[in-house]
C-alpha cells in the first residue's frame, strides 16, 4: 500500500514529506496542501507546502550537488539509473494505487504507467552513455581561406540545476522523462510536482533515493503554485525549465528569463478522414484516441474533420463502439473514469453547453455525475461553436464535416494549437502531402496521435510548446557544447609534411637548447 513498508518514512502521521538534500522532510509552514480523490471528491492525501526559504535551500543544495555528479564517471551514472529503474518496476502497485486514487487513471493504465516509466529511466541511461561518450573533431581548413592549424574538439557538458514540472495526467512517467535525461547528462534536478500526482511522484521520487544517488543531486518540493510557483520559475539558480501542462507554460516562458525551455503545452489534435479511409480501423482509433482516460491526454484525438460522403457511416460506426465504453471508478477499471477535478469537470460542460445552444447534434445523451462524464460524440459541429477550437480534456469529441482534403487542412492550420494530428486513408502519396501541409509537430498516418514510444521526438508548434522531447532530443536540450582548440605552429597534412614539421620543431627545440647553454652543444 501507499505510504506503507518500503515507503513508510515519506509519510509523517496522514501528511507526505517533502525530499531534500537526501532526506525526507517536513515544511517549517506547518501548512499542507490537500489532494482530492476525484472519484469520490474528498481528501485523499495531503503534502507539504514548502516556504520560499526552503525552495532557496533545495537550490544552493542542487548547485553543490551538480557540480561533484558532473565529475562522475557516465558508467556509474547509467549504472545508478538502472537501479532505480529496477527500483520503480519492482514497486510498481503502491505507486499505481497512488495513481489511481490521485487523478482517477484506471488500475491497468496506472502499472502500466509505472512500468513504462521505468523502461524509459533504463533506455535513458542506455541511450545517455552513447550520446554523452561521443564528441567531435574539426579542422580547420574545411572553412574557406584558413590553413590546417586548428583542430577543434567538441563535447557536451551539463546545464547545471534543471526544474522538472510534469502534469496531473502522466505525473510519473513524464517527470522521469524529465528527471533521467538531466541526471546521465550531468545535472541536477528539481522536481515540483502537480497537486494531483504530488504523492505518486513522491513514490516514484523515493525509489531514485533508494537507489542511492548522492544527497542534493534530486529535490522533490510541494506546495501552493500561488506561494511557489514564480518563486520556482524565476529562481536564478535554475538554469533550464522543462515543463509539460498547459497555459500555465506561455506565462513561464515570459517570465523565466534566459535559461532554456522545453514545454509542451497541450493540442487540439486534428483526425483527418478521406473518403478512401479504412472506416472501421478510423473507427478504433478515434476510440483508442479521443476516449481513452476520458480524454484527459495532450495527444488525444480532439476534433474529427470527415469528408462529407463517409461521414453517416463512420459516425454510426463510432457511436456503436461508444456504446461498448465502461463508465465508473478506476478500481473497477472502466474505460471512462471521473476527469480530474470539478473545475475540469465544469469546463467541458460549458463547451457542451455551447455546442447544445448553437444546434450540434448530440450522438449520446449528456450524462454527468459529479466529475463523472459520460463519453459524448458531437456531429454537426460547427466552426462557431467553442468545442470546435478549445481543448476539452474530457470524453467529449466533436465531429465536422468537411467537403475538400484543403477545408480540413485549413480548419487545422487556423488553431492556435500544433502539437500533432493525424490523416487516414489508403493512398499514402495523399497522406505524405497533407502530412506536409499540416502545422503540427507530429503527424500519425493511419493511426491515432501519440506521444511515444518514449524515444521517439515529441514536440509541438505554435503555443503547443517550444523545444523537442523524446530521449535523444531531451538530453542534448539538457546539455551545452564544450570546444577545445587545438593551435599548431605550422600547418598539418600529409604524412610527409607532417614529418617535416616534426624535424622543424625538433630544429626549434635544439636551437633554443643551444642558447640556453651559451651556444655550446652537449655530446
Amino acid at each position: 500500500m501507499a505510504g506503507t513498508g518500503l515507503f513508510a518514512e515519506i509519510l509523517d502521521g496522514d501528511v507526505y514529506k517533502y525530499y531534500a538534500d537526501g532526506e525526507w522532510k517536513k515544511s517549517s509552514s506547518a501548512k499542507t496542501v490537500a489532494i482530492i480523490n476525484p472519484t469520490t471528491r474528498k481528501t485523499q492525501y495531503k503534502v507539504q507546502a514548502c516556504t520560499q526559504e526552503e525552495v532557496n535551500k533545495v537550490m544552493e543544495s542542487a548547485k553543490t550537488a551538480q557540480k561533484s555528479w558532473a565529475k562522475t564517471p557516465l558508467w556509474k551514472r547509467a549504472e545508478l539509473l538502472h537501479k532505480a529503474a529496477a527500483i520503480l518496476k519492482e514497486h510498481k502497485a503502491p505507486i499505481a494505487e497512488c495513481l489511481v486514487k490521485e487523478i482517477a487513471k484506471p488500475a491497468k493504465d496506472a502499472v502500466t504507467e509505472v512500468v513504462r516509466s521505468g523502461d524509459l529511466v533504463s533506455y535513458t541511461a542506455e541511450e545517455g552513455v552513447r550520446i554523452l561518450g561521443e564528441g567531435k573533431f574539426l579542422v580547420s581548413d574545411s572553412f574557406p581561406g584558413n590553413e590546417r592549424t586548428k583542430y577543434c574538439l567538441t563535447s557536451k557538458i551539463p546545464l547545471g540545476v534543471i526544474l522538472a514540472i510534469p502534469p496531473f495526467n502522466y505525473p510519473v512517467n513524464l517527470a522521469v522523462s524529465k528527471i533521467a535525461p538531466a541526471l546521465i547528462a550531468g545535472n541536477s534536478l528539481v522536481l515540483k510536482p502537480p497537486t494531483q500526482g504530488a504523492v505518486s511522484a513522491l513514490h516514484m521520487v523515493h525509489c531514485f533515493h533508494l537507489a542511492g544517488f548522492p544527497k542534493g543531486l534530486i529535490s522533490c518540493v510541494t506546495g501552493k503554485g500561488s506561494e511557489i510557483g514564480d518563486f520556482l520559475t524565476m529562481h536564478p539558480g535554475v538554469n533550464c525549465i522543462s515543463f509539460t501542462g498547459g497555459d500555465t507554460g506561455i506565462a513561464i516562458s515570459k517570465k523565466a528569463g534566459m535559461v532554456p525551455l522545453q514545454m509542451e503545452l497541450g493540442g487540439k489534435d486534428a483526425c483527418i478522414v478521406l473518403e478512401d479511409a479504412d472506416l472501421d480501423l478510423v473507427a478504433a482509433n478515434i476510440i483508442k484516441g479521443g476516449f481513452s482516460y476520458s480524454g484527459q491526454r495532450c495527444t488525444a484525438v480532439k476534433v474529427v474533420l470527415v469528408m462529407e460522403s463517409v461521414a453517416d457511416v463512420l459516425v454510426e460506426k463510432v457511436k456503436a463502439k461508444i456504446a461498448k465504453l465502461t463508465v465508473g471508478p478506476p478500481e473497477d477499471d472502466c474505460d471512462i473514469t471521473p476527469v480530474v477535478s470539478e473545475s475540469s469537470a465544469n469546463f467541458i460542460e460549458g463547451l457542451v453547453k455551447d455546442a447544445k445552444e448553437k444546434g450540434a447534434t448530440f450522438c449520446q445523451e449528456y450524462k454527468r455525475d459529479g466529475n463523472l462524464i459520460w463519453p459524448l460524440l458531437l456531429d454537426n459541429v460547427r466552426p462557431d461553436m467553442r468545442i470546435a477550437w478549445e481543448e476539452p480534456f474530457g470524453p467529449v469529441l466533436p465531429v465536422i464535416r468537411i467537403n475538400s482534403i484543403e477545408e480540413g487542412i485549413h480548419h487545422c492550420n487556423a488553431s492556435n494549437f500544433g502539437l500533432q494530428g493525424c490523416v487516414f486513408t489508403k493512398d499514402v502519396n495523399k497522406a505524405i502531402l497533407i502530412s506536409d501541409a499540416m502545422e503540427t509537430g507530429t503527424v500519425q498516418i493511419n493511426s491515432a496521435p501519440a506521444r511515444g514510444p518514449d524515444h521517439f521526438p515529441f514536440q509541438g508548434l505554435k503555443d503547443s510548446g517550444i523545444g523537442s522531447q523524446g530521449v535523444t532530443n531531451s538530453i542534448n536540450m539538457m546539455t551545452k557544447i564544450k570546444s577545445t582548440v587545438i593551435n599548431l605552429p605550422t600547418p598539418s597534412y600529409t604524412m610527409e609534411n607532417s614529418a617535416t614539421s616534426l624535424y622543424w620543431l625538433a630544429d626549434e627545440e635544439k636551437n633554443k637548447n643551444d642558447a640556453g647553454n651559451g651556444g655550446h652543444s652537449k655530446l
